[in-house]
């Protein structure tokens, strides 16, 4: 039985050459809540970023998929992205299934990407922990030379499988295996997030499910300045990586132990 192909997704901006760093989330909006400094700090490093989002927000309590759209756009913009697209899974039924794992592959195969990263594996919101088993078996999918996922101009799409996968931890109660400085980008993150108007700004709407606008920047700002705490930064985002690290030179590791 033939491998299915699903199309290619609708892409917010137009097609870019190849990306380094590719974050995959549930939901507009998830990226901005946990990797957004990141995205900046590496794209302040020269390195090419992009999201994809799996869902377009059409179950949330607050706003439509086309506020959602629109924000996401608005939101990429101030992160420095050079891509970001939105497939079409259900918003709030995110399965891990071989048709949606194609075209998470169909993604990896035209942005090749170097660094991959997902949600954390544990959360509150199956979507969410949905996601980090999806997208990894996208990226292992993705690798196979005799599975069949749509390229540009109707060619078949070349394998590829990106090198490092890393799971945004920010919400999640452990401990990170790194955190990354983004004290010079805390305030663009910020605004990246605010960019979300439909979700974050004060209404009666969905009021006992959101954080108040007004404790927004508190929260986002303590929640990071307690993860640079643990490096010795001021603001920093959490990572986790399943495989071991590895150093060729002791005198180059970083954070002072004492």
């Amino acid at each position: 039985m033939p491998t299915p192909t699903p199309p290619l997704p609708s892409s917010l901006f137009p097609l870019p050459s190849p990306v380094d760093i590719l974050a995959i989330a549930a939901h507009r909006d998830d990226v901005e809540q946990t990797c957004g400094g990141t995205l900046l700090a590496q794209q302040a490093k020269g390195w090419r970023t992009a999201i994809l989002d799996l869902t377009q927000g059409e179950s949330g309590t607050r706003g439509t998929a086309a506020d959602r759209e629109a924000e996401a756009n608005a939101a990429a913009r101030i992160l420095n992205v050079a891509h970001r697209e939105a497939l079409d899974l259900p918003d709030g039924n995110v399965q891990n299934t071989l048709e949606n794992r194609l075209k998470i592959a169909a993604v990896l195969r035209r942005l090749r990407p170097r660094v991959i990263i997902l949600p954390y594996w544990q959360g509150r919101h199956p979507d969410h922990y949905t996601t980090a088993t999806l997208g990894y078996e996208a990226c292992f999918l993705s690798g196979l030379s005799k599975i069949e996922t749509p390229g540009l101009n109707g060619d078949k799409a070349a394998p590829h499988r990106p090198y490092k996968i890393l799971y945004a931890s920010l919400y999640a109660d452990v401990r990170p295996t790194f955190v990354v400085d983004i004290t010079p980008f805390i305030e663009q993150r910020l605004q990246s997030l605010l960019a979300y108007r439909s979700q974050y700004s004060t209404q009666p709407q969905g009021g006992t499910l959101f954080v108040p606008e007004e404790e927004i920047r508190e929260r986002t700002f303590a929640t990071a300045r307690h993860y640079g705490l643990l490096a010795g930064v001021r603001y920093a985002e959490p990572f986790v990586q399943k495989e071991i690290g590895l150093t060729e030179d002791l005198m180059l590791l970083p954070v002072q132990s004492i």
